[in-house]
């Protein structure tokens, strides 16, 4: 038997479908953060930044990923005329429920960049 579903809004604020959790290939969370200030500009599943030291950060996720091998993608702002990337503390596993990072110039200083971004993917 082949059927039809139409479905012109599907709308909820919690579970799977609140956070795409239920969806594959999509970002799970991200976040666009001011190192500088200390303050989210705009996020997706993110509940909060934790600024532990300069350019040690701790992202805590409002919904948890489904499980702990997400990936993530990162980019930090420049503003010290040396290269500036983002760097998964060494020193810690990713959880379910947060990931930690470093923003580290090539000159190998931590840094509190006025933007950093970061977008997870998971399953």
């Amino acid at each position: 038997m082949a059927g039809t579903v139409v479905c012109n809004v599907i709308n909820t604020d919690t579970g799977l479908f609140s956070t795409n959790n239920a969806y594959s290939g999509i970002a799970k969370a991200w976040v666009n953060y001011n190192g500088s200030t200390q303050t989210i500009n705009n996020s997706f599943n993110v509940s909060s930044v934790t600024r532990v030291g300069s350019g040690d950060y701790t992202v805590n996720f409002s919904t948890a990923m489904p499980n702990a091998n997400y990936v993530f993608a990162a980019t930090a702002q420049n503003t010290s005329g040396v290269g500036t990337f983002i760097s998964q503390k060494t020193s810690t596993t990713p959880t379910t429920t947060y990931c930690e990072f470093y923003v580290v110039t090539t000159a190998v200083t931590l840094v509190d960049t006025p933007i950093f971004c970061v977008t997870f993917f998971g399953n």
